[in-house]
């Protein structure tokens, strides 16, 4: 059975898969449409990553941070180039939808591959609730700017509303109906646009991310002469620490390229267009979240901003209350947008799934008409809207993040694992960086320069109730020293063991908790595999016939 947990699928299965469709599911090799170029790769990478992050966490992160959350963006962007790297390679010889779960089946397996598709739903579609009920909030500040209220009720969820919102609420049964239609609403709306058609979605994203990208800039010269530059001392008040405070905000903000590389049969050339639009978009949004960061903390002092919305604060501070309508206009605009990308990605990493047996076949059904994974694209709707309805799940970030940089990491590790290719197809190719004597170097000087810090996380002296919050830490320092041995003797390519190692790290900044719920997650996953993805596998199934 060990074998047969780690069965690869080759590369040549996986493109006549994607090539031919699943007949057996809807009777007919139905494609996706190929429509995707460049630009629309691009505005689809900057709808996903200038999202809630930019009007909403960065004030937190700012907060921890100080004026140095600017290099954590830098850092950030530097640690998703090294994966965005890795999507690249994938990409390019793995030119079908899918994203990481299909780069992991080509070089970890089966298994790791079912792991990785079930980290992704945990990204993608409860990373979206979060989004839909911050879309709430911001269309609910739209709608007081110009003086119209809905009714708490409508507006709330049975974790936050008031004693007079319930008392207040219509009442069934004796229990009062309180629930977030605003969420809800956008999620259908979203759901149906990207249920007819790739066309027409990437029309929309196109559409709002021009928009955005306007008034952003807007804000950040606006703002530019109202920036006080004693505000940026301290640079970093409360060290580097206090910087990396922020990193699941920051992280959670940047998770949105990702979701480009779902739409590779929907692109008109997979292997030259994907990497450009993945680099693209991750350069322009690391330019705008640097230049913002830097701009909301010389308008006021860091530690003011500690709310939930810091673009709308930093203006009212300065006596420029009407930008703060403008900017919940385009708060709205860039959620919707957010949304968009993201239930566009989740239903084809499901009908990946489905493709290889390991999710039931409806899910990789595709719309005669529309040309999209059609049952997969509503369930998503479904599972998004309904917790979105009635849950208070604002605060995800940090598990949202913990999901995708596990997926960065295999995707790092994957890179090590493929073939060698002799092919002279023009293509995105990694370059090749011997990381024999590099990465032990790195390792030796990172211990050097913070082994303060180090002795602090090895000392046993803290007692069990601090020093557990370490234990991913020590699970780092293992596949560290592992891989600068494995890169010394093998001579490893610098970039993937670079992103790996970093993703890794960040990873060790999250909370011990947000470990322990995402390995529950993991673990329900691995028992919906054992129970029924293993036996209905292609693989599995072409193995008992021959």
């Amino acid at each position: 059975m060990s074998k047969s947990l780690f069965r690869r699928k080759s590369l040549s299965t996986i493109l006549k898969d994607a090539k031919e469709g699943l007949t057996e599911a809807h009777g007919s090799g139905l494609q996706l449409h190929r429509v995707l170029k460049v630009k629309d790769l691009t505005a689809m990478g900057i709808a996903a990553v200038i999202g809630a992050g930019i009007f909403s966490t960065i004030g937190e992160a700012s907060f921890h941070g100080g004026p140095g959350v600017s290099v954590l963006f830098v850092i950030t962007a530097i640690t998703c180039g090294f994966s965005a790297l890795c999507y690249a390679e994938f990409a390019s010889r793995v030119p079908v939808s899918g994203s990481a779960y299909t780069y992991s089946y080509v070089t970890f397996g089966e298994l790791a591959a079912w792991v990785i598709g079930w980290s992704l739903i945990l990204e993608y579609a409860i990373g979206n609730i979060a989004v839909a009920i911050s879309w709430s909030g911001y269309f609910n500040n739209l709608l007081s700017g110009v003086g119209l209220e809905l009714p708490g009720w409508l507006i709330s969820n049975y974790d936050n509303a008031s004693p007079e919102t319930l008392a207040a609420a219509p009442h069934i049964a004796g229990l009062p109906i309180v629930l977030n239609l605003p969420a809800f609403l956008v999620v259908v709306f979203i759901t149906w646009l990207a249920y007819v058609g790739i066309q027409e979605s990437k029309r929309s994203a196109n559409a709002m991310v021009a928009f955005k990208i306007l008034i952003i800039v807007f804000v950040i010269i606006l703002g530019a002469f109202y920036v006080n530059t004693d505000n940026w001392h301290p640079f970093m008040p409360n060290g580097f620490s206090g910087v990396l405070k922020g990193v699941s905000a920051v992280f959670f903000a940047y998770i949105g390229f990702d979701a480009v590389s779902t739409t590779a049969e929907e692109c008109t050339n997979p292997q030259r267009d994907l990497p450009k639009g993945m680099f693209y978009s991750l350069i322009i949004c690391t330019i705008l979240y640097v230049l913002i960061s830097l701009v909301l903390t010389g308008m006021v002092p860091f530690t003011q901003l500690k709310v939930a919305d810091p673009l709308a604060f930093v203006f009212d501070a300065v006596n420029l209350k009407w930008i703060s309508y403008i900017i919940s206009i385009s708060a709205v605009i860039a959620t919707t947008s957010v949304l968009l990308v993201f239930q566009i990605g989740q239903p084809r990493i499901w009908m990946s799934m489905s493709r290889d047996g390991l999710l039931p076949k409806p899910f990789s059904k595709i719309h005669p008409r529309f040309k999209t994974p059609s049952f997969a694209t509503i369930i998503t709707g479904i599972l998004v809207g309904v917790p979105a309805l009635f849950l208070n799940l604002t605060i995800v970030t940090d598990l949202t993040s913990i999901g995708t940089l596990f997926a960065f990491i295999l995707v790092c590790g994957g890179v090590l694992l493929l073939p060698k290719d002799d092919s002279n197809t023009q293509r995105f190719r990694l370059p090749y960086i011997n990381g024999q004597w590099i990465v032990p170097a790195l390792l030796l000087l990172f211990a050097v320069l913070f082994r303060g810090a180090l002795a602090e996380k090895y000392s046993f002296a803290q007692g069990w109730d601090v020093w557990k919050h370490n234990i991913p830490f020590f699970l780092f320092t293992i596949v560290a020293i592992l891989l600068s041995i494995f890169s010394f003797t093998r001579k490893l390519s610098l970039i993937p063991v670079l992103g790996l190692l970093s993703c890794f790290y960040l990873m060790t900044e999250m909370g011990i908790k947000n470990w322990i719920v995402f390995t529950i997650w993991l673990l329900t996953g691995l028992l919906i595999y054992f129970t029924y993805s293993y036996r209905n596998s292609k693989l599995n199934t072409a193995t008992a016939v021959s």
